[in-house]
């Protein structure tokens, strides 16, 4: 049961660091999306339209991917404790 709960506290503890990261990368783009996507256009050679999209998609993806990995095992095992 001790290892349960442990586990549980390190998925609670991952879910609450990728949840921020994905905040502060949201409020990022949001404020400095301008000085962001010309740095990201330079480096990579994309036009700016299309960074939207691809900001969007990596936004999307990495949410999908916290809640798979990160939130819904946290739930699980808050249910078996």
């Amino acid at each position: 049961m001790n290892n349960v709960i442990q586990l549980s506290e390190i998925f609670g503890w991952m879910s609450l660091i990728n949840i921020g990261l994905l905040s502060i990368a949201s409020l990022a783009l949001v404020w400095m999306k301008d000085r962001i996507s010309a740095i990201h256009g330079r480096l990579f050679g994309v036009e700016p339209a299309a960074l939207k999209v691809l900001y969007i998609n990596y936004l999307a993806h990495y949410k999908v991917l916290i809640f798979m990995f990160n939130v819904v095992p946290y739930i699980v095992l808050k249910v078996l404790t």
